[in-house]
């Protein structure tokens, strides 16, 4: 299966420039999410997205290399049936006419 989550617009501290330091701004992510169901073990989109915008509210993160790789590694530990995952963090306002996004494919390895 997999999960499609689609522009989930939320803002956070996020940047390392001073103002980004100060002031919330708006993020969208995007995450797909793949995995084996099996007998009822699914993955509540909801929850995920909770986790998400938690997280990165908690923490303000300076980069969003650190914000993509602790979100990873949240979810990859979290989910025991996980696959694989894409995520995408886009910064819309960070510079005029212009979508600032960093993106990471990651393969979970599991030992069966």
């Amino acid at each position: 299966m997999t999960i499609h989550i689609e522009e989930l617009r939320f803002e956070c501290i996020i940047g390392i420039l001073d103002f980004e330091r100060l002031t919330p701004q708006e993020v969208i992510v995007n995450l797909e999410l793949t995995y084996d169901y099996v007998q009822d073990e699914f993955i509540n989109y909801a929850e995920v997205i909770e986790l998400v915008q938690q997280r990165m509210v908690k923490e303000k993160y300076e980069l969003l290399e650190t914000a993509i790789d602790e979100i990873i590694s949240m979810l990859s530990l979290r989910y025991a049936n996980l696959n694989s995952l894409n995520l995408k963090i886009s910064k819309p306002n960070i510079i005029k006419d212009a979508k600032v996004s960093l993106s990471k494919h990651h393969q979970i390895e599991r030992n069966k």
